[in-house]
């Protein structure tokens, strides 16, 4: 833990200051899932910390659940009398090919029909794993992605480090800063209660990295406006990771969208995206026009194989990353399982989100910009070692908070928090809501 939480401070700039972790156990892993997600909490944590101590010369202690982070980088949301959606689409996942594994993304709709415009309209995974039991793992992970789906076959570490995009991850630091503004930075109008009060966030990020971050931003205080295209939707994590957003929708092919989203960019305090490295590009919304659009914007952003090397531009998500890494053949190993194993908990997700939120809060009063990917925070997870054999002490209802959160599919109740900051309470003033359910305006 130690020597993982070491790395992210340096990471961020952050003073190594010992954080206090409560309770014992952890996820069953190959890896230390736990750790990472301790680790990677009390950096967020410890980033506001430092902002206050910045802004009111008191220096707020930090503390960390164990249990209680595990179980957030699986769901914090506990439905009443209702059921948050299936998380896969039914083809998705792992499959045998002729010569090992390779896994399917298909939750959206137009990753599904790029994998069956390769393999042939599937309406069951029976035929479909006779489609794919047809192919070489390296032929059809290529015809995938040629065809703009999504698609890893299992690589082990040994071979991703070989391979020209694992030997560019390894060349690129865990969170990678640049470019301090020298326009004039808004003062701070927080307070310890609320420290992110009055910062205006755009978050265009979807499944899981990006909305983790904002929804922590949300916590303290921040207005968050989350940006999806007309017909967007991830119903299986959506009730996770809205809380406390507001959300639209907005056509940047429309121009009369366009305009709306240059407004609310040029107000915008902190952008986070998570689109390939080149897409806002192609849009008309690279680097140097943000910059221009909005000066002394802090742009946060995350990829899935990196900002460097042949797939920089590569469409992935936390599933695929653990297949090409080594980390579903790791697991498979360490269970003497029959198939790719992967971590219990999408923590690739979950811990980049949280370094996303640190970054965003470390960039505050100088402003630049920070980029972080998936697959450099699961070389941080496989380096940190193996995890630990002590089980969680399992949920019960005492690990739920009292409030009733009333969302547009029922009630429901959260866990409580895994992190405490002194004075300072992570809460939420708005419940989870549907896609595109607010106008695209801040308040």
């Amino acid at each position: 833990m130690t020597d993982l939480l070491t790395s992210i401070q340096t990471a961020l700039g952050l003073p190594h200051t010992p954080i206090l972790f409560t309770s014992s156990g952890a996820l069953p892993s190959a890896f230390a899932v736990t750790d990472l997600a301790c680790a990677s909490i009390a950096a967020a944590g410890q980033a506001v910390s430092e902002l206050l101590l910045q802004h009111t010369d008191r220096l707020p202690g930090v503390e960390v659940d164990r249990r209680l982070a595990s179980f957030w980088f699986a769901t914090s949301i506990r439905p009443i009398g209702w059921s948050v959606p299936p998380l896969w689409d039914p083809i998705a996942g792992d499959y045998a090919t002729k010569d090992g594994w390779i896994r399917l993304h298909t939750n959206a709709p137009h990753h599904r029909a790029a994998v069956e415009s390769v393999l042939g309209t599937c309406t069951d995974r029976a035929a479909m794993a006779s489609n794919v039991a047809q192919w070489v793992n390296s032929d059809l992970e290529q015809a995938v992605v040629d065809a703009g789906g999504c698609a890893a076959e299992m690589r082990t570490w040994a071979q991703w480090q070989q391979h020209p995009q694992g030997l560019a991850v390894n060349a690129e630091p865990l969170i990678q800063f640049s470019g301090d503004t020298d326009q004039p930075m808004k003062p701070w109008q927080g307070s310890i209660a609320q420290p992110l009060a009055g910062l205006k966030v755009l978050d265009l990020t979807r499944v899981l990295a990006g909305p983790v971050a904002s929804r922590f931003l949300a916590g303290l205080g921040a207005d968050v406006l989350r940006i999806d295209p007309p017909t967007w939707n991830e119903p299986g994590v959506v009730p996770e990771v809205t809380l406390g957003k507001r959300c639209a929708r907005l056509d940047l092919h429309n121009s009369d969208d366009r305009a709306v989203f240059e407004t609310l960019l040029k107000d915008a305090d902190i952008l986070l995206h998570g689109y390939r490295a080149d897409a806002l590009e192609r849009m008309g919304y690279g680097a140097a026009e943000r910059r221009r659009l909005a000066p002394g914007l802090i742009d946060v952003s995350l990829n899935a194989y990196g900002w460097s090397g042949p797939w920089q531009n590569r469409r992935g998500f936390d599933s695929l990353v653990q297949m090409s890494s080594g980390i579903a053949e790791a697991g498979m190993q360490w269970k003497n399982a029959d198939k790719p194993t992967p971590l219990p908990v999408q923590a690739l997700d979950h811990a980049t989100g949280y370094l996303m939120a640190a970054a965003a809060i470390r960039l505050l009063g100088r402003g630049g910009s920070a980029r972080l990917s998936l697959a450099r925070t699961a070389k941080l997870l496989i380096e940190n070692g193996p995890g630990t054999a002590e089980a969680l002490q399992a949920e019960d209802e005492k690990d739920q908070g009292l409030v009733v959160e009333q969302t547009p599919w029922g009630p429901a109740h959260r866990l409580h928090v895994p992190l405490k900051i002194s004075g300072t309470p992570l809460q939420w003033a708005l419940p989870a809501t549907e896609l595109g359910s607010h106008r695209a305006q801040w308040w």
